[in-house]
């Protein structure tokens, strides 16, 4: 029974993803001024609903809404790759012309140039004493100066031929230039589209398109949230413990669900000098697992760059499930109606086992928000760093 269950709520997501995938009288642009007017007209709604997405069926209608306007984006630089593509193809049958081109101008000219000196070699009065008569001396000295136009014309063409030549190759030059930028584009949108309906699956699954599971969710984010903040202002419970040693063992990650967080993690800080820095400017290189993407492994989360010196206050391989900073949750998940900046990493590790990452002096402590978020504190010594491991729980 159960997992003809699971079989239905699969089929029920699927069957929503593909309805909920356009929104309604959505369509595809064919030229530039219809893309560019259904971006525009998207941007705005898109901005409006991002303003009112207070429900489960507003949220999907804003990821519907933000997944339809990038495929917009995408078929408009398809449409500008496909029109570069082409521009550079007529340039290249042009360049290819202009070649043919010059090389028949520059044979010309060094055949009329050989002439000329063959004419140099006569010198006039000869010309003017073989004449039979004026009339012949006189179309000769017309032919002469026509000649001469027509070596200078060649000569001018050839250097017009030549100055547009290099235009053309230039221009195709930054063409091809153009080409790259619209192909590395088109790569981040399909990132970003492939974001934005992992981001959408995701929430279906969460809720189970349930509007009262939803609530929840956001409910709890908002807490742990208001939380975290009172604890880093240091307006939680605290009492002091015991001083411990780099490596010593000092908390214990809570098993599954707790106060105002959804499954087993470990939400750990760094502040120094009472700001809150990124833990990866401390903490060293590690065996990891990124899940902070729209799945494990899939290359579109959170940066995973540590560059400090300090063990992991967890055994790995390190599981991390949110990075530092603006992440991937909160550009493309409903978290970012709660809070637009992570200030700690979500992690797990090999075992439960929590271990201080420095010598320094250990505290217990909760705060308070419908429910009591248990957290270690460790000061560390002969130093003004700060750590913080959020839902654990010390023996």
């Amino acid at each position: 029974m159960g997992l003809l269950k699971k079989a239905i709520f699969a089929l029920v997501i699927l069957t929503l993803f593909l309805f909920f995938g356009k929104p309604a009288g959505a369509q595809t642009c064919k030229s530039k001024e219809e893309c560019e007017k259904l971006i525009t007209e998207y941007e705005q709604k898109l901005k409006s609903l991002g303003e009112q997405k207070s429900t489960l069926s507003q949220q999907i209608q804003f990821m519907d809404t933000q997944i339809y306007l990038t495929t917009l984006r995408i078929q408009e630089t398809e449409r500008q790759i496909e029109l570069t593509e082409k521009e550079i193809e007529e340039l290249t049958n042009r360049i290819e012309r202009l070649n043919t081109s010059l090389d028949y101008l520059t044979r010309l000219l060094l055949k009329k140039i050989a002439e000329g000196y063959k004419r140099r070699e006569i010198p006039f009065i000869t010309i003017f004493l073989d004449s039979d008569n004026a009339s012949m001396l006189v179309n000769r000295l017309k032919y002469a100066r026509v000649t001469q136009e027509n070596d200078r014309r060649v000569a001018f063409q050839l250097q017009q031929a030549k100055l547009n030549f290099e235009q053309q190759k230039q221009l195709r030059e930054q063409k091809k230039l153009d080409l790259d930028q619209l192909k590395a584009t088109l790569d981040k949108q399909k990132i970003d589209l492939d974001n934005q309906k992992g981001a959408k699956q995701r929430l279906l699954v969460q809720t189970q398109n349930d509007e009262r599971t939803y609530q929840g969710l956001l409910a709890r984010a908002r807490a742990e949230f208001a939380a975290i903040q009172g604890i880093i202002a240091g307006a939680g419970t605290e009492t002091k413990l015991r001083d411990v040693s780099k490596g010593e063992t000092i908390a214990s990650l809570i098993s599954g669900a707790s106060c105002n967080s959804s499954g087993t993690h470990l939400h750990f800080i760094v502040q120094e000098g009472g700001s809150v820095n990124s833990p990866f400017s401390y903490l060293k290189s590690v065996d990891n697992q990124n899940c902070s993407g729209s799945s494990c492994g899939s290359g579109d989360g959170d940066p995973f760059n540590p560059s400090g010196s300090w063990d992991w206050p967890l055994s790995p391989t390190i599981k991390m499930y949110q990075g530092y900073g603006e992440t991937w949750a909160v550009r493309n998940t409903w978290v970012g109606q709660v809070y637009r900046f992570h200030n700690g990493v979500d992690i797990e590790g090999a075992s439960s086992n929590v271990t201080a990452v420095s010598d320094g002096t250990l505290y217990r402590g909760s705060y308070a928000v419908g429910c009591a978020l248990s957290y270690a504190k460790l000061v560390h010594k002969d130093s003004n760093v700060i750590t913080l491991y959020l839902h654990v729980y010390i023996q």
